[in-house]
């Protein structure tokens, strides 16, 4: 999308802010003249003043005008009479979805910040926290909440904006031949995944080429493009060992695509539950490996000072690279944790049955130990190389946790329900150490389970013990 469209998308929001007409065939100087005169009263550091502006038919209560504000601050940026600073589609689809949220207050300072003067910019920093923001520092959401988790996860990285490449859609066109079909990777409700080679720009013109994994989301499909945003945006700000990388994206003709880095071997989920002469069991260690991994992302989400749920924790979210190192991927789903004054968020009911937690499926309710409930239903797919549901199995046995609770609590049926392909090849203390941990990742009270950063404490243990 050109910045004129940009440019004329903010025209319009403007005209339902203000009830006020943008266009005029016989005054065009008028109504540029408006258009400055209006824009003067929208800033953020001082809220009240567009208030003066705002269309008087709108019934505003306090949430609706925080909705109204934002829709008038989208529309300065986008009127940005220099057409390179003004904003992307995707961020302004992503700002408005929630004004009340940390991404909505961060890309309003980096698209203000151009507009204001020296003194402005000083009461800009020091009024963020009134009509459309949660708190005054909008990094203070993804930064690190005590020193104990730096003590384990050093490694993860916050920076402040989103530091993506945007592809042109001929890069992409040209990267996957067309899209031709030999080379989707895979397909969901979502779209297709292509793998594809594209030049790297910080290599010189004659450079080799890196493959890519390219994520198409179907434009017909208005939840893919809101997930789709989002995973754009926290894996933009985000980076640690055992996240997937993201490249950049592509916004064309209404559809998007994410470009991430490519994954050798796939899913963890093929690796699992798929079989044939090509798929080579996953022996023991290496799957402790994966898990360790996938468990450590979990734990830098979680020790954020605002922690992010991840709400959708499953073997096909974790994916293996040449050495089987695995990294979390998909976060469409992510939401941002209760705050400090709450035990948990309450949202609408997605993800995967089987294993979402109890309590979500019941009220709604997300907390972050809900993510640890999906990871004990993972461990639960590990030891015994079955799916979390599978209608195929025989009747009572269709929920793999509700089967084999009673099995992980008794030492002496833990070697009845390992995976037959692990043919006996592993500790049997590890293998009983793992099943008491799982038990303790599926207690039906979140209060019960333990922190991802004790989950992922006590799987190094097992697998350091001889």
């Amino acid at each position: 999308m050109c910045a004129y469209d940009i440019y004329c998308f903010g025209k319009v929001l403007l005209e339902l802010v203000t009830g006020h007409p943008g266009f005029d065939d016989h005054n065009v100087s008028s109504i540029n003249g408006w258009m400055d005169k209006v824009l003067c009263y929208i800033n953020t550091y001082d809220k009240e003043l567009f208030v003066n502006i705002v269309d008087p038919s709108l019934v505003v209560d306090q949430d609706l005008l925080t909705e109204v504000w934002a829709a008038a601050v989208v529309a300065k940026a986008c009127l940005n009479p220099q057409h390179s600073k003004r904003p992307q589609m995707l961020h302004i689809v992503e700002a408005l979805k929630d004004p009340k949220s940390v991404r909505f207050s961060t890309y309003v300072r980096s698209w203000l910040d151009g507009q204001l003067g020296t003194s402005e910019k000083t009461r800009v920093t020091e009024g963020m926290t009134g009509v459309g923001t949660s708190q005054a520092n909008t990094n203070a959401a993804f930064s690190i909440g005590d020193s104990k988790s730096e003590e384990v996860y050093p490694i993860g990285d916050i920076s402040d904006l989103p530091n993506l490449r945007i592809y042109t859609y001929a890069e992409l066109l040209a990267a996957t031949k067309s899209f031709r079909s030999d080379r989707v990777l895979g397909e969901g409700w979502f779209g297709r995944v292509y793998k594809g080679w594209i030049h790297d720009k910080s290599t010189s013109k004659g450079g080799s080429q890196s493959p890519v994994a390219i994520k198409k989301w179907n434009p017909e499909s208005l939840q893919g493009i809101e997930q789709c945003t989002s995973e754009i945006w926290m894996l933009g700000k985000l980076s640690h060992p055992n996240l997937i990388k993201l490249h950049g994206y592509c916004w064309h003709n209404g559809a998007l695509f994410a470009v991430f880095e490519y994954m050798q071997k796939g899913s963890f989920k093929n690796h699992l539950f798929g079989r044939g002469s090509s798929i080579q069991p996953l022996q023991w260690d290496v799957r402790f490996k994966i898990l360790i991994g996938a468990g450590r992302a979990l734990a830098f989400f979680h020790a954020l000072k605002k922690p992010v749920i991840y709400r959708d924790f499953k073997a096909s979210s974790i994916l293996l690279d040449g050495s089987y190192n695995a990294k979390l991927s998909d976060f469409g789903l992510a939401e941002m944790g209760p705050s400090d004054s709450q035990s948990h968020v309450s949202t609408h009911v997605m993800g995967t049955y089987g294993y979402a937690a109890p309590e979500y499926i019941a009220t709604g309710h997300l907390y972050v130990k809900s993510d640890v409930y999906g990871f004990g239903v993972v461990l639960a797919e590990v030891l015994t190389g079955l799916r979390a549901l599978d209608v195929n199995r025989q009747q009572g046995k269709h929920n793999l946790v509700d089967w084999i609770k009673p099995h992980l609590s008794d030492k002496r049926k833990i070697t009845s329900i390992m995976d037959s392909r692990l043919e006996g090849k592993y500790p049997i203390k590890a293998a009983v150490d793992v099943a008491q941990l799982t038990l303790r990742c599926l207690a039906s009270n979140p209060e019960a389970r333990p922190s991802m950063k004790e989950v992922v404490d006590a799987l190094e243990h097992i697998a350091s013990a001889k």
